[in-house]
């Protein structure tokens, strides 16, 4: 079995610059509680970092799918965004994305555990063509988020990712609520008014992807590098971390490009392993591991930097 070298560590983690593929296939099976990943999308367009064709996509990433439901433990998950694309010279949508998923889990063995959808407001109005030009679409704004799982009742606890109450939530806790039927005949009781510390998310993830302030976008381009085109917004990995896994778990990000999910994990004390296959994008990603003082602690403080 091949044993690689990290590019670097840190507390809790290892970022290889390597193969994912190959990386994958040395580690022990039943190993890694989370797959946190967004692997280059099938844009019919090729971006500088890689990605596959539409047509070809299914077939080069059934390898990688194979290699991480064989390293997952029975109870972990596998959440992997995917964005959507246009068919080349015609304004209507490919399916790339939903036969991707329906491979996942007629072909690999995977569970659709729950699809979730990230919504993006910062996203630019594309394809101009038929967007902005001509007017007949409108931007596409959301992206897909696939949780996967090898049985049907992987570890999550919705608890972890509550969100605050709305004011209208607040007033019925105070006055309370009696049994009462609504017209779409659900029963509603009176333990639905008990304060049970926030409320239960949806599966629509509202963050934007526009960094330009961080502090790995900052010292990035100090030192005379591009930073990575299509980076994790911290959210994503944030919010599936909390809700899937525990304190001491690990995390892998098999496609970790400019690694938010390894500094994420670790930020949420999960071990982590990152692979990025660019020398480029894998030792500028330690850029965000940079410790820095703490805005408004006392002197000597040190937090870590993953925006």
């Amino acid at each position: 079995m091949t044993t690689f070298t990290p590019l670097y560590t840190t507390h809790l983690g290892k970022l290889f610059c390597a193969d994912s593929l190959e990386v994958m296939r040395s580690l022990p099976d039943e190993s890694i509680d989370l797959v946190m990943t967004s692997p280059p999308y099938a844009l019919h367009f090729k971006k500088e970092y890689g990605n596959a064709s539409q047509a070809e996509y299914v077939e080069w990433f059934l390898p990688f799918a194979h290699e991480i439901r064989r390293i997952l433990k029975p109870e972990g998950s596998f959440v992997l965004n995917v964005g959507g694309a246009w068919t080349q010279g015609s304004p209507t949508r490919s399916l790339y994305h939903f036969r991707l998923l329906i491979a996942l889990c007629d072909t690999v063995g995977f569970h659709l555990a729950q699809e979730f959808f990230w919504y993006n407001p910062a996203k630019m109005p594309a394809p101009a063509e038929w967007v902005t030009v001509r007017r007949i679409r409108v931007k596409d704004s959301v992206e897909y988020i696939y949780w996967l799982s090898k049985e049907a009742f992987p570890k999550a606890n919705n608890s972890n990712v509550l969100k605050p109450y709305s004011k209208d939530m607040e007033r019925l806790i105070k006055r309370g609520l009696q049994k009462t039927q609504r017209p779409s005949g659900h029963n509603v009781k009176e333990t639905f008014a008990e304060d049970r510390g926030g409320s239960i998310p949806g599966n629509l993830i509202e963050c934007g992807n526009n960094e330009s302030n961080s502090h790995y976008m900052k010292d990035t381009k100090a030192i005379g590098q591009k930073v990575h085109p299509a980076r994790f917004p911290a959210e994503l990995p944030r919010f599936f971390i909390q809700f899937l896994t525990t304190e001491g778990d690990v995390v892998l990000d098999p496609f970790a490009g400019s690694n938010t999910t390894g500094a994420v994990a670790e930020s949420l004390e999960r071990r982590w392993i990152g692979v990025e296959q660019s020398p480029d994008y894998a030792e500028n990603s330690r850029l965000r591991f940079q410790e820095r003082p703490k805005i408004g602690s006392e002197k000597g403080a040190l937090t870590l930097d993953y925006d």
